[in-house]
């Protein structure tokens, strides 16, 4: 069975919120296995992404935020975790998080990733599905690949039961990362992360920060569109469909789509691959 889920991060306002729980209905319809929401650096997003859980819940979704160790105490992370139980919720994404802005170099009392996924066995046991990241084109803060590995693997050790990927665009490099992943004795199920091209300037800069490669091909092709949206709309959902076309049947065990918090590009995605609800 495949296993298809879609991210949110938190609106910033409340006429955001009110369209992105619209989003979240029409989204819902599609059947994904659940949502997750993003927590900003050193939980800047704290408050509203726990308002954006609430209002996903309210809906009747299953919702698995992000929860990321970087800025915050071992107190307050068991704080939140305690909360998000009683609220019902079974699923954590667990991320060790950028440093947030003007953060010096002391990284609290759980300094990575894995260092969080032990900590919520410690104090939830089974309880929670924790879900951590993985990074085909490896970390942007990773010496090379091996290293890379060797953290994810740390964190599947620690009790991480399945990965969400970075996004990225060339289906070669996803497979090799599982191949290696596999050498090493790890063999958690890695979800492939689908970002949609829509705006591909703010895709640009985003990619070129994070460390996703955008293809030499598609940045030539995208530019001979000029300012032709409509060209490179749906361009961008050719691309992507056969990208995760090209990752289930090699054996990807499923799609997670960064929607963006917009309805149309996922969607689109979803209608053409045929992908089932429930």
């Amino acid at each position: 069975m495949s296993h298809f889920s879609i991210e949110f991060f938190p609106a910033k306002t409340d006429v955001g919120a009110e369209k992105l729980r619209e989003v979240a209905r029409r989204l819902g319809a599609l059947g994904p296995e659940f949502f997750s929401v993003t927590y900003g650096a050193g939980g800047s997003t704290r408050d509203r992404t726990l308002g954006t859980v609430k209002d996903v819940l309210a809906l009747g979704y299953d919702v698995a935020p992000h929860l990321s160790c970087i800025g915050d105490s071992k107190a307050e992370i068991g704080e939140l975790l305690d909360l998000y139980r009683s609220l019902g919720i079974r699923r954590i994404v667990a991320l060790r998080g950028d440093l947030p802005s003007g953060m010096g170099r002391g990284l609290g009392e759980l300094p990575f990733a894995a260092d969080l996924v032990r900590a919520i066995r410690e104090r939830h046991g089974d309880h929670f599905h924790i879900e951590v990241a993985a990074y085909p084109e490896a970390h942007p803060q990773s010496a090379d690949l091996a290293t890379d590995v060797k953290h994810f693997v740390a964190k599947a050790r620690e009790g991480a039961d399945s990965a969400i990927t970075q996004y990225f665009f060339n289906a070669d490099c996803y497979f090799h990362f599982v191949d290696r992943v596999r050498a090493a004795g790890c063999d958690i199920p890695v979800i492939p992360g689908i970002m949609p091209i829509t705006n591909f300037a703010n895709l640009v800069r985003f990619s070129d920060a994070c460390g996703a490669e955008i293809p030499r091909w598609i940045r030539k092709q995208v530019a001979a569109y000029g300012d032709d949206s409509t060209s490179i709309l749906q361009f961008g959902e050719d691309v992507i469909t056969r990208l995760c076309q090209q990752l289930l049947d090699g054996g990807a065990p499923g799609l997670h789509f960064y929607s963006m918090n917009q309805t149309e590009p996922t969607q689109a995605l979803w209608q053409r691959l045929g992908l089932s609800a429930g």
